[in-house]
């Protein structure tokens, strides 16, 4: 059946509903004055048609994971979407001084809005509320500012939801064995965002009173500490049911050190949703059964936002004049039932 057009959809409503009404209706209706529309029904919304050229500036870390490469990935294949957009990128940096830098240049160039990844957050803070008295408003991407008036809307990731969804996975998989007992790989501890998946994970642990964490370790978000630190684990565990990791580029190493320690005795889940981690989930030949999303198409709605604020246009779907002022991004669950679906999200 071919899509109804919005308004279509609309006349087929008020349609049914003067049909059932019509013998209330036809006394009084030539009497009754139209119905004005509302504000909402005549803003402007962005969409895929050219409008107002806007240069947005974006700036994120050195890619030197697999996510951030697929965040400035994302970023440059959507402003190519759209005729006019002009994209003006940096070459990221993890130094916090060297970023600083680089956004200065894009405000001296005078970019119509900026898109920010910071290396730090906190630290960036003053370069963002430097921008917005300059009037370039800034779309704040994941890791956030110390003060709301260093950008004009965030977007990014659920961090608490991503442990959370983790927890809440493993545990239906091991709500019917007792003294079941799961361990964490962790990411960088001096990170907010690690704290946070380990906080959504403890709290979903607590649903299943018949599971027990047993032990935690700390990587480093690569693949080599990753081996390194799932090899501790599996010589301090010999015996456990679940595994959480919190990054799928660690993953890598750490399906290495499971795969030399002969483990299949227990299941895995990663993070983040790297095409390797799909692929192995799709094969089913491993113990890696799930991964739960933070999804680097964030980027990609980042520059949506900032074309919209560029033209001073909302969004569509949504009936408010401005953009949102944040958008926390949900944790989906990939199993093998929905990998297909998620499959051209995964980011190398």
């Amino acid at each position: 059946m071919p899509e109804i057009p919005a308004t279509s959809r609309r006349g087929l409503l008020f349609g049914t509903a003067a049909i059932s009404a019509g013998a209330l209706l036809t006394a009084c209706t030539s009497n009754e004055p139209k119905t004005e529309e509302t504000a909402a029904e005549n803003a402007p919304v962005a969409d895929d048609k050219p409008g107002k050229a806007v240069t947005i500036g974006f700036a994120g870390p050195q890619a030197d994971h697999g996510w951030l490469n697929a965040i400035n990935q994302n970023a440059k294949s959507r402003a190519e979407k759209y005729s006019d957009v002009t994209l003006e990128i940096t070459e990221g940096s993890n130094d916090t001084a060297a970023q600083i830098g680089q956004v200065q240049t894009l405000i001296n160039k005078k970019v119509d809005v900026l898109v920010i990844l910071p290396a730090d957050g906190k630290a960036l803070t003053q370069i963002g509320l430097q921008a917005m008295k300059a009037g370039i408003p800034v779309v704040n991407l994941d890791r956030i500012f110390a003060s709301p008036q260093a950008y004009r809307c965030w977007i990014g990731g659920d961090n608490y939801g991503m442990g959370l969804n983790a927890g809440n996975y493993i545990g239906e998989q091991l709500k019917d064995k007792p003294n079941a007992k799961v361990i964490e790989l962790a990411g960088l501890d001096n990170l907010e965002l690690t704290k946070q998946r380990t906080q959504g994970f403890d709290d979903a642990l607590k649903n299943y009173p018949n599971i027990k964490k047993v032990a935690r370790q700390a990587a480093d978000f690569t693949v080599e500490s990753g081996q390194a630190k799932m090899a501790q684990l599996l010589q301090a565990q010999s015996q456990f049911d679940a595994l959480w990791n919190h990054d799928d580029d660690q993953g890598v190493g750490a399906l290495r050190a499971i795969a030399q320690a002969g483990r299949k005795d227990f299941l895995m889940v990663g993070g983040a949703g790297a095409k390797s981690a799909m692929d192995a989930i799709k094969a089913d030949d491993s113990v890696l059964k799930a991964t739960v999303l933070y999804p680097p198409t964030m980027a990609a709605s980042a520059i949506d936002l900032a074309r919209a604020l560029g033209q001073g246009k909302g969004v569509s779907g949504m009936a408010e004049l401005e953009i949102p002022a944040s958008l926390t991004l949900y944790s989906a669950v990939v199993t093998k039932d929905n990998v297909d679906e998620y499959l051209p999200t995964g980011f190398n």
